[in-house]
């Protein structure tokens, strides 16, 4: 009997990463959740290994702090974004600095991988995003039009089109192989602070306002609007078969909505502070990361057995 994934889930375990000097912004995994990023105002990113908790290695050359960090679909690469208006490519098995991309004049608060990993888009608070190429390090396309800082962006999984939430409350869809106008969401009441798009192509957004907000965006249309969060939306992840959404909100839980129909069915007390970032591992395990007294915290959800 068919069973939706999202309602088992069984806490199993908490670990502890403490080496940042300063406020962690970021922690994302790599596609086989064996290696954890972080980034922090302390200028500096971290790879650690996930499983163990040992510091693989301590990234340095940003000038300010690092607001943002994405993992490359195959984790061969990373990326980061900084206050000091610039973004960069690095290598992950070194650590090396590859690229530094020079294309804002502020902050860069928000850096995303293509699925193929033949760009990188990047937003911040000029109010435009940037498609650069990720082998040359040179500018595709500025994506000009939204009236506040870009915080948020994601690709969608054909590489097709590239999804920027900003603090004018909307969320704009641009198509990157035409010349095809862009798409403006509107229904936000608050900044849009994350953006992910699902197997199938639908788009969800979260916001200030504690709402998430789960879009068809060829048709520009609004499925569901997700109430329940107390505090604003920080991260969200689909399950890899797009049949469930996990949210994580500001001093709040992580939920877990049923993508047929729009129900909360699930709600995990995941976190003292706030998940600053979650994944479905290969497993199906839901991963979260938080941060309270600056330690970074991966804490494994898994589905009971059936």
């Amino acid at each position: 009997m068919w069973r939706n994934p999202s309602e088992d889930f069984t806490k199993v375990g908490v670990k502890y990463f403490s080496r940042h000097k300063g406020e962690v912004n970021c922690c994302v995994f790599s596609h086989d959740c064996q290696i954890l990023l972080t980034c922090s105002d302390d200028g500096r990113l971290h790879l650690w290994n996930a499983r163990s908790g040992q510091l693989l290695a301590k990234v340095s050359g940003h000038k300010g702090p690092v607001k943002s960090c994405v993992f490359s679909a195959d984790s061969v690469l990373f990326a980061s974004a900084s206050h000091d208006c610039s973004a960069r490519i690095w290598h992950t098995a070194t650590a090396k600095c590859l690229r530094v991309l020079a294309g804002h004049t502020r902050s860069v608060e928000t850096v995303s991988f293509s699925p193929d990993s033949k760009w990188l888009i990047t937003g911040g608070w000029d109010k435009d995003a940037i498609l650069w190429d990720v082998q040359s390090g040179e500018v595709v396309r500025v994506l000009s039009g939204h009236k506040d800082a870009v915080q948020s962006s994601m690709f969608s999984l054909d590489s097709q089109f590239v999804a920027t939430g900003s603090w004018d409350y909307t969320v704009k869809v641009w198509s990157l192989n035409s010349e095809e106008q862009e798409k403006t969401l509107e229904g936000h009441r608050g900044n849009v602070s994350c953006v992910c798009f699902s197997i199938s192509g639908m788009l969800a957004s979260g916001s200030w306002d504690r709402t998430v907000r789960v879009w068809v965006p060829k048709r520009g249309a609004s499925l569901f609007v997700l109430r329940g969060h107390r505090g604003w939306v920080r991260t969200m992840a689909f399950s890899r078969d797009g049949l469930a959404l996990a949210s994580a909100a500001e001093s709040d839980t992580v939920r877990i909505w049923d993508m047929s129909t729009g129900k909360c069915v699930k709600i995990l007390q995941a976190h003292e502070d706030s998940a600053l970032g979650c994944t479905f591992a290969p497993s199906g395990a839901l991963l979260t990361t938080g941060s309270a007294d600056l330690l970074e915290q991966p804490e494994p959800w898994e589905k009971d057995p059936i």
